[in-house]
């Protein structure tokens, strides 16, 4: 060969030209200017392609240099452009085989898609946790009523807990608010007070917990007695009739017929029987304790579960009036069923296809009873039967507070809690909570607080309701029957 391959690369140069090359090229001209062009055309693109990355994309990973210059930047684009035309080779070698400088692909960075849920939020219970759940009176609208204010944190604090007694509470707040209400002038009570009054209360106990079945039937009874009033009825007299109606359902909805069904259920208790019965109700609890007072002599076995531990105010309760009783928790549910005769469930709700809304672990000890041929009854007042349908406790339920399951565990210390066994135990507590109280900074660690469960109807004996011992299927026409005997008299 003439000619003899340069000993340096320049750093925009990718090829050799030989003198042979340029002897055998009768176009060099025009293929030059071609090259051009075409060159032009795709650092245009490049530059294009660049500013639209960089809007794109931000790559923090990158690292730091020297910002480059227009100069550089044409070179590169070169590199690139020839590379491509030379079939995407990444490297080219000299006339004497050393190898170019190979022109580096820089991947463009890939952001992740972002989670459909929190991290710290179970996927299939997603939808269940709504906003954050309210402890405290910070942010209430100021038509809040005090004694509103009061009820939500007790029942964000678990003092006010079952379903009886929440929807209680609620329906005697809500007579306090309607006793300091005044009509504005210009309008009327009816088209007024649901609104402007009621509604700011509704969505504030919302803020602590979600309404029960039991709620929300009585909130919609109260709002159907007031767009009934008369606009022309005295503020006095309706108010008065509210606060009658509200003194009427509970006594009449609520404790008359829990009073029925607790003299009902009472009778199909025999001595030497063996009633197990789940967390607590108090339906349940005036029933086993009427039957005692009858004289009858019966052991009753209490089966509770985390993370309220319900069953232990039952259990005191039924121990202080010298009722024969029997603690378990819940992983021995297998074994206290079988010393069982009959089976006492109390009710969050009766859905309209016979299945039971109650307390998570209710269909565990309901489905171990049917196994073993236990009779099981669930005691529920008329007023938390609903129209709704449901197959499972995932489209409808409440998500508690993880913090809640753990306190329970033992694994967070509450406030005040005091410990046993001297320094050492302290210590250990002291690395456990460590450890275990910052859950949420733990990866791939969640904690799920499921509040509900829905028992199949087929696993149901028998409903014991104000209107007699039902099959779970009666719920439909027990509402119909509501519908037609349930009106009240309008001012």
């Amino acid at each position: 060969m003439s000619g003899k391959a340069p000993t340096e690369f320049a750093p925009a140069a990718t090829t050799t030209t030989t003198a042979n090359n340029t002897a055998s090229a009768p176009n060099t001209q025009g293929s030059k200017s071609k090259s051009e062009a075409q060159l032009k055309k795709e650092q245009a693109k490049a530059a294009k392609a660049a500013k639209r990355a960089a809007k794109k994309y931000d790559a923090p990973d990158t690292p730091a240099g020297p910002p480059a210059t227009p100069k550089s930047q044409q070179q590169q684009g070169k590199q690139q452009s020839q590379a491509s035309a030379h079939g995407g080779k990444k490297e080219r070698r000299g006339s004497q085989g050393q190898k170019a400088p190979a022109v580096k692909e820089t991947a463009l960075p890939v952001h992740s898609k972002k989670p459909a849920v929190p991290p710290k939020q179970v996927g299939l219970f997603g939808h269940l946790y709504g906003m954050d759940r309210r402890h405290g009176i910070e942010g209430a609208a100021k038509e809040v009523h005090p004694a509103v204010l009061a009820l939500g944190v007790q029942m964000s604090s678990w003092v006010v807990c079952g379903s009886t007694a929440r929807c209680a509470a609620m329906l005697l707040c809500f007579k306090s608010v309607i006793q300091s209400y005044n009509t504005p002038v210009g309008t009327s009570l009816a088209r007024h007070m649901v609104q402007h009054v009621l509604s700011p209360q509704i969505d504030y106990l919302k803020s602590h917990r979600p309404l029960s079945v039991s709620m929300g039937n009585a909130i919609r009874h109260l709002k159907a007695l007031i767009v009934s009033i008369d606009p022309s009825t005295p503020d006095e007299e309706a108010k008065q009739f509210l606060c009658d109606a509200i003194d009427t359902f509970i006594r009449e909805r609520i404790t008359a017929a829990s009073t029925i069904i607790a003299g009902t259920a009472a009778d199909k208790i025999i001595d030497g029987d063996v009633i197990l019965v789940y967390a607590n109700s108090s339906v349940v609890c005036k029933a086993l304790l009427l039957a005692h007072s009858q004289g009858k002599k019966f052991r009753v076995v209490v089966v509770d579960s985390s993370p309220l531990f319900e069953g232990k105010c039952l259990a005191k309760d039924l121990a202080r009036a010298d009722v024969q009783t029997s603690y378990y928790v819940v992983t021995g549910a297998a074994h206290a069923v079988r010393e069982a005769t009959k089976v006492f469930l109390g009710a969050a709700a009766m859905m309209a296809n016979g299945r039971l809304y109650s307390r998570v672990g209710n269909a565990i000890v309901a489905m171990l009873a049917k196994r073993l041929d236990v009779p099981v009854l669930v005691l529920c007042e008329s007023y938390k039967f609903t129209e709704r349908v449901s197959l499972d406790s995932i489209v409808n339920n409440e998500v508690g507070p993880a913090e809640d399951l753990l306190a329970s565990l033992g694994i967070m210390k509450q406030p005040g809690d005091a410990t046993e066994g001297g320094a050492a135990d302290e210590d250990q507590l002291e690395t456990r909570e460590a450890r275990i109280t910052k859950w949420k900074d733990t990866p791939n660690l969640q904690m799920l607080n499921i509040m509900h469960d829905l028992t199949p109807a087929e696993y149901i004996t028998m409903v014991v309701t104000e209107f007699g011992c039902l099959p779970p299927s009666s719920v439909p026409a027990v509402l119909r029957n509501l519908e037609g005997t349930g009106k009240e008299n309008k001012p």
